[in-house]
């Protein structure tokens, strides 16, 4: 199966600032008892053994022990619901890590899998600014971090040199909404804590 996938991409933990999980590649403590994250795709454009895959959205959320790298995590999939079958499957097969690729280097952590669903799914950029809505389940803004000295022109901070499936490269981030109901008996609001966005650009 040949695919290729390209977009833009947001997170948010419930870590109360970068998060350790990503700066240590998976194995410090996150700042909680649960590391519990939503990891949010919209594809610009895309491909999946010939199946158009563009303008469509997926969401992941874990929960995950305080060292991800101990495994054990159990995930939840939410396909965008404009996706027609043949979409569908695509789309699950490339971020289940099934087509390979990088969401297949998490594969082995993932002890069970809470659900996969179709759901309506809204994702927005607007420059600094990154949202996602996945039906009356989760609704997160973040917004990219600038040093307050260089003011509101100045430059997006980054961290470099991670091992993500996304991309190597994240924005330091915040969230200014993070709420979550009812995902697979959970409810949260995290609202004010870690956050990373970044384009990301998949082929197998």
């Amino acid at each position: 199966m040949a695919w290729n996938v390209n977009g833009t991409y947001l997170e948010s933990c419930n870590c109360d600032s970068v998060c350790p999980c990503t700066t240590s590649g998976l194995t410090a403590p996150a700042d909680n008892e649960r590391c519990q994250v939503t990891l949010a795709f919209h594809v610009a454009q895309g491909e999946v053994d010939g199946v158009d895959v563009s303008d469509r959205s997926v969401v992941v959320f874990a929960d995950a022990p305080r060292v991800m790298a101990d495994g054990g995590w159990q995930v939840a999939l939410y396909v965008d619901a404009s996706a027609d079958d043949r979409q569908a499957d695509a789309l699950g097969k490339v971020f289940s890590g099934q087509a390979g690729g990088p969401m297949a280097a998490l594969g082995p952590l993932i002890g069970e899998v809470l659900g996969v669903e179709r759901v309506p799914i809204e994702f927005h950029d607007d420059g600094r600014r990154h949202t996602v809505q996945v039906a009356n389940a989760i609704d997160i803004e973040i917004e990219d971090q600038v040093a307050p000295q260089f003011g509101e022109s100045g430059p997006v901070m980054r961290l470099t040199g991670m091992f993500h499936p996304a991309n190597s490269t994240l924005t330091v981030a915040r969230s200014t909404r993070a709420v979550g109901h009812g995902v697979h008996g959970r409810s949260w609001d995290f609202t004010g804590r870690n956050a990373h966005s970044a384009p990301f650009s998949w082929s197998a």
